[in-house]
């Protein structure tokens, strides 16, 4: 399997390290921004003639890439996604907070159906969406999502005029609404949102609740959800890369885990 990774971060440097060790899978190439070459060809270990800024150039010449993984936010998504999937390119992706614009969403579904391949939402740093799906075809009734992070891990958004964040001494709710606007309002941190909305009653339906807690030093997300099938509660507390404290662990992990489901010939559906 030829693998063309989109971005050199962290989650992309932990997870290239790992599915290069998995028998028959390389890393061909890589996108990255203008400029950021040379870097992102050190990070990943990959030729520097392999890392381009632009499909428009890799596409120029003869390639053979199996999957294309974005770890890039949703600012490469927009830029490469659609370009990949006109050229027939499976594309995996942990920017999924970027299809709350139903513009991109069509846009993206369009080209995979024009290359004949398919755009796959990588679970990223949530858990239970296989459960969600299931209990979708029987109908739900409610989806809920919580997200629960240390105050500093929402500098940066909104939370900020609502609260000085670096005081805070007690959890403070500082988002309620629907996943579309948490995903709108919050770019980098409602992937696990868009995730769990597309994955169930859709954008506009799933309420989401976003915490800054000082009590804890960890990400902890929470689904809830009723309808057909029962009454399910699922939880996690994520921790976070080594090398960098802002980017999940489990993220990371979900892209080898989706490159092995490539790969391998027993899978879960």
């Amino acid at each position: 399997m030829k693998l063309l990774f989109i971005g050199y971060g962290a989650i992309a440097t932990w997870s290239a390290e790992q599915v290069r060790q998995i028998d028959g899978v390389s890393i061909e190439y890589v996108l990255c921004r203008h400029g950021h070459e040379r870097k992102a060809a050190d990070r990943l270990n990959i030729d520097l003639c392999r890392v381009f800024s632009s499909v428009e150039r890799l596409l120029a010449q003869p390639v053979k890439i199996d999957l294309a993984i974005e770890v890039a936010g949703q600012e490469a998504l927009c830029q490469h996604g659609e370009a990949l999937l006109k050229a027939g390119i499976d594309l995996g992706i942990a920017s999924v907070g970027a299809l709350s614009d139903q513009d991109l969403y069509q846009s993206l579904q369009s080209a995979a159906e024009a290359g004949n391949c398919n755009l796959i939402l990588m679970s990223g740093a949530i858990g239970a969406i296989d459960a969600l799906e299931a209990a979708r075809e029987g109908g739900l009734d409610s989806v809920t999502y919580c997200g629960r992070k240390p105050p500093l891990s929402w500098c940066g958004t909104p939370a900020e005029e609502q609260v000085d964040l670096k005081t805070l001494t007690q959890p403070f709710v500082h988002f309620k609404g629907s996943a579309r606007e948490a995903a709108r309002l919050y770019p980098k941190n409602a992937n696990v949102a868009a995730t769990v909305a597309l994955a169930g009653i859709g954008l506009d339906k799933t309420q989401v609740e976003l915490i800054a807690d000082p009590n804890i030093d960890r990400n902890i997300h929470h689904i809830e959800t009723t309808g057909a099938f029962g009454h399910l509660h699922f939880g996690i507390e994520g921790l976070s890369l080594p090398n960098n404290p802002k980017s999940s662990a489990l993220t990371a992990m979900s892209v080898v885990s989706t490159v092995r489901r490539r790969l391998g010939r027993v899978n879960f559906s």
